[in-house]
């Protein structure tokens, strides 16, 4: 089974790829097509701000370069797989595609759109952990492997993954090399820290509103 392919959503920079150092490049995820929500995910305010964007400047604290994987929220560079909607998975193999094939060959700090609380201190974490392994956070006893940073070798492993037909981030998990991260090197709780947005219960909970751009249609897909 070949790669699904990824399509820019909108012009690239000339530039891009000049931000480049010891940095890992960041990855936003914002395509997820929201059907329980109800409304799109990527904006949702928190704190005033669509959370694609408030993301997107997050990551843009510690990381570089960015790509955006969906529809183009956040303002980044940004392309969508091809086919849409075929999960988490994919998408994160989409990012990887366009970076490598703008010349990058590092690790990435990936970030999914329905993280509400996610800030770039918590990000800068991940971005400075030492060591060459992908990093994954665990929080209530659970990884996290949507606000993480994944090792180019194991970019290569999910790569492997999606061409031979897998869509579960769990079978990446279960694959790489991984350095789980506890819950004591997060800033503030992690629970809050990590905490996602499914459904409009979800959002009440944590005092936010819907959007008011309905969810975005797309194939199904598996986590």
């Amino acid at each position: 089974m070949s790669m699904p392919a990824f399509v820019p959503v909108g012009p690239w920079p000339a530039n891009f790829g000049d931000a480049m150092s010891a940095r890992p490049a960041g990855v936003l995820l914002t395509g997820g097509a929201s059907r329980r929500m109800g409304c799109d995910k990527a904006l949702i305010e928190v704190g005033g701000v669509p959370n694609a964007l408030r993301l997107a400047g997050a990551l843009g604290q510690v990381a570089g370069p960015l790509v955006e994987v969906g529809p183009g929220r956040s303002g980044l560079p940004a392309v969508s797989e091809k086919p849409p909607g075929a999960g988490p998975l994919v998408a994160l193999c989409a990012g990887w595609e366009a970076l490598v094939a703008r010349g990058y060959s590092g690790p990435a700090l990936v970030v999914a759109c329905d993280l509400l609380f996610v800030t770039a201190k918590s990000l800068a974490v991940l971005a400075g952990w030492p060591g060459v392994s992908s990093a994954v956070p665990v929080a209530g006893g659970w990884p996290q492997p949507l606000c993480a940073r994944w090792s180019a070798a194991d970019m290569e492993v999910a790569r492997e993954l999606v061409a031979a037909g897998e869509r579960s981030m769990k079978a990446l998990l279960a694959q790489a090399a991984v350095e789980l991260l506890s819950e004591a090197v997060w800033p503030g709780d992690p629970r809050r820290v990590f905490a996602d947005a499914d459904t409009p219960e979800d959002l009440s909970r944590f005092g936010l509103a819907p959007s008011r751009a309905p969810a975005r249609s797309s194939a199904k897909h598996t986590r």
